[in-house]
């Protein structure tokens, strides 16, 4: 009986406190699900390892609890290799947790909006994984937390609005793809700031001096200071304001009023000039004949014309926009910036080619290195919106896609000015008569990595005002002064222009233009591939290799050329994979641009060791075979 007061005692503390026990093991269970979907090596799970239903979770690698109590505070997990998929709805069971960090693991997926549950957190670290997809807002909404680390991972869309944690002090998601502009926040309270190597537009806001270039280059779309580059002039506005006063209307309506004066006046004049013009011309009737009248009516009616030439024979001639001055806009080129439309058209030129969509042109200026001149017809864009497309792509830079110089806008032309390249196009590099440049493997392989690459960064920059090349081809596919491969002619045709590639092999509703860059680069791989001719925009040349392939040929396809220079056929297959990829028939199963240039820069790399092992093995034997002959 003594020892009954003792087990009254205990027994009433667990009446009292019966969710003690039951809350520790729901946590500890919580986290065990954590981990498992973390899916970590066997080779981890060591007598330290812990993350079980046993033991006690202050005792587990990478967690560390408030000192003398069982309160998880940290959980840090970086540079084990974890992989699989990061749940924080298993995580933010434990409520105290104020750090995680999962830095340089394999950690792929996105950050689900479950994260906001972890509502004490404070220090969030995600680097140097694989993590994609776009930030969910819910994370800015933990008022308590204050440093970000999501660098180096595959994040896409608009940065998230850092406007709803005020108290946020560190922010680095540099070396991602992100695209947008940057959002409106306080940058002067910022210990740390990095948004470099992205895909990000616009004019940088008011940073306060806080800020370096350091923060924000490489970003090709962005302007402003700190960055060397300044920003364009606005578009000015075509909203009408709103706010009217009695004032602000009197104002207008006298200003109307004598704008009704001025056309008034300027009407009189014009009909008493008519008339004055008539009476001369009957004048001239009874003094010379009719003749002479027909001569003087067709001097004052024609309209004023202009031509390139060449020489004394004219190549190109057109008429000048009625109603208005012919203008040539000058872009942000200096070596272009006095360049004015009439030199244009008294310039010697060489017609280049005829197709489609227009005329090419070489027009040579003293002073000025050559230029490329393309006239487009037939092209259902109106002044307006041509002129919003020049400027737009003009303020997207990428070296290996030719930049516009300037360009002409009337009712009846439309002229883009561009360097002109010296050394021709991919399409008479791989099917003209001349075989003195060298075009092996390696040269193929850097062309397609480098065409990749440029479209993936065009479509990235310009997907959202929806200009994509439109009329991609291997002719407008040219080589610089370096030899490197450029784009020609970006965004001067529209998704209407996708019937380009249409037959029964590919729909010919198909609207969308940035699948049909992506068909049209894969008919590009496929000539790399073939050395064949392209016909009928590419039609029969992807219907003909997926017959050969369907027939279990697959090695038949490729370049003779090729084949005799040795170049692998496992890489040759593994182009061609990627590039069936690209013409297949439905729109949806071929893979964006991105993805093209990711896959085709990693055979690259796979090529480029294979070659470093090859001349290392080579190497290896002479070395040794020398070192015998010595013997």
């Amino acid at each position: 009986m003594e020892h009954a007061p003792t087990w009254v005692f205990l027994f009433s503390v667990l009446l009292i406190f019966p969710g003690v026990n039951s809350e520790s093991d729901r946590v500890r269970r919580s986290l065990v699900e954590f981990m498992g979907k973390l899916s970590p090596d066997d080779a981890l799970r060591d007598d330290s390892w812990g993350w079980n239903l046993t033991s006690d979770p202050c005792a587990w690698r990478g967690i560390a609890c408030n000192p003398g109590s069982p309160v998880i505070r940290k959980i840090v997990l970086d540079g084990l290799g974890l992989s699989g998929i990061f749940d924080p709805e298993f995580l933010c069971s434990a409520r105290s947790l104020v750090v995680l960090s999962l830095s340089g693991n394999n950690l792929g997926g996105g950050i689900p909006r479950e994260i906001s549950n972890c509502k004490h957190l404070t220090h969030l670290y995600l680097s140097n994984n694989r993590f994609s997809g776009e930030i969910p807002v819910s994370m800015l909404k933990i008022s308590s937390l204050r440093r970000i680390n999501i660098s180096n991972n595959n994040f896409t869309g608009k940065l998230p609005d850092l406007g709803e944690n005020p108290d946020l002090l560190s922010f680095l998601a540099q070396n991602n793809h992100f695209i947008g502009s940057l959002p409106e926040t306080d940058y002067a309270r910022y210990e740390e700031f990095n948004v470099s190597n992205n895909n990000l537009s616009g004019q940088i806001p008011d940073l306060k001096g806080r800020l370096g270039v350091d923060s924000f280059l490489p970003n090709p779309g962005l302007c402003g200071k700190p960055l060397p580059n300044s920003c364009p002039p606005p578009l000015p506005s075509r909203k009408k304001s709103k706010e009217w006063s009695t004032d602000r209307f009197l104002i207008y309506l006298g200003y109307a009023f004598l704008g009704l004066l001025v056309v008034l006046f300027i009407g009189l004049k014009v009909v008493c000039l008519r008339k004055r013009r008539n009476r001369v011309v009957d004048d001239e009737k009874n003094i010379i004949g009719e003749e002479s009248t027909t001569t003087s009516k067709s001097r004052v009616t024609r309209p004023p014309s202009v031509e390139f030439k060449n020489g004394d024979k004219s190549e190109y001639s057109m008429t000048s926009m009625e109603g208005g001055p012919s203008t040539l806009v000058v872009l942000n080129d200096r070596a272009v910036k006095d360049l004015n439309f009439d030199d244009l058209l008294r310039a010697p030129a060489e017609l280049l080619g005829r197709g489609k969509h227009g005329t090419l042109y070489k027009v040579m200026i003293d002073g000025l290195a050559d230029l490329a001149v393309k006239r487009i017809k037939e092209w259902g864009v109106s002044s307006e919106d041509f002129q919003w497309r020049m400027k737009r792509i003009d303020q997207v830079k990428h070296p290996n896609v030719l930049a516009p110089l300037a360009f002409y806008c009337s009712r009846q032309e439309k002229l883009v000015v561009y360097e002109f390249q010296p050394n021709g196009s991919l399409f008479k590099l791989l099917h003209g008569s001349s075989n003195e440049q060298t075009f092996d493997w390696g040269t193929r392989l850097n062309t397609a990595v480098s065409i990749a690459g440029a479209l993936a960064f065009m479509h990235g920059k310009l997907r959202e005002d929806g200009i994509a090349h439109g009329g991609l081809k291997s002719t407008n596919i040219l080589f610089d002064r370096n030899v490197d491969p450029c784009i020609s002619e970006y965004g001067l045709m529209m998704v209407e222009n996708t019937q380009d590639y249409s037959s029964s092999f590919i729909s010919q509703t198909e609207t969308d233009s940035f699948g049909a860059d992506t068909y049209a680069f894969g008919v590009i791989l496929l000539e790399l591939l073939t050395g064949k001719t392209v016909e009928n925009s590419g039609v029969d040349l992807a219907r003909w290799v997926h017959s050969v392939v369907r027939e279990e040929w697959t090695s038949e396809v490729f370049d003779r050329a090729l084949i005799s220079e040795g170049a692998s056929e496992e890489r040759m297959v593994n182009l061609l994979q990627i590039a069936l990829k690209c013409v297949s028939p439905s729109p949806s199963e071929r893979p964006s641009l991105r993805d093209v240039a990711t896959m085709v820069n990693a055979l690259k790399e796979d090529d480029e060791r294979s070659m470093v092992s090859e001349l290392s093995s080579t190497f290896l034997a002479s070395k040794e075979s020398g070192n015998q002959q010595t013997a």
